[in-house]
């Protein structure tokens, strides 16, 4: 079992959803994150004052597979993901040491699903 967790920039999302559901990949959580990279953010003037803004709008994506889904689930998000552009994101695949389902009890790859 694997957690695969990506940064992707707001914009990609219909179409890094569009690819995973291509894929048979339905499941995942998304939440907004801020932070920055290679961009380095920018700078801004607002009423009269100049601002650093070095922390940029990222989504999160998470999402629980077993080990044969995590070639499809990454491929998926890095079609849907790539402009080419500094900023389009990173993946990162990590270990999944336990699930459990709570509605079944199920554990381990069942509860994956």
């Amino acid at each position: 079992m694997k957690l695969i967790i990506a940064y992707i920039q707001p914009e990609a999302l219909p179409e890094v959803k569009q690819a995973l559901y291509e894929n048979e990949i339905f499941k995942m959580s998304i939440t907004n994150a801020m932070g920055c990279g290679q961009q380095k953010g920018y700078q801004e003037n607002y009423r009269g004052a100049d601002l650093e803004v070095n922390l940029l709008k990222k989504l999160r994506i998470e999402i629980a597979v077993n080990d044969e889904y995590v070639p499809k689930v990454t491929d998926a998000i890095t079609t849907g993901a790539r402009t080419g552009n500094i900023g389009d994101g990173k993946i990162f695949v990590m270990d999944l040491g336990e699930c459990i389902r709570i509605r079944t009890g199920e554990t381990g790859e069942e509860a994956v699903g």
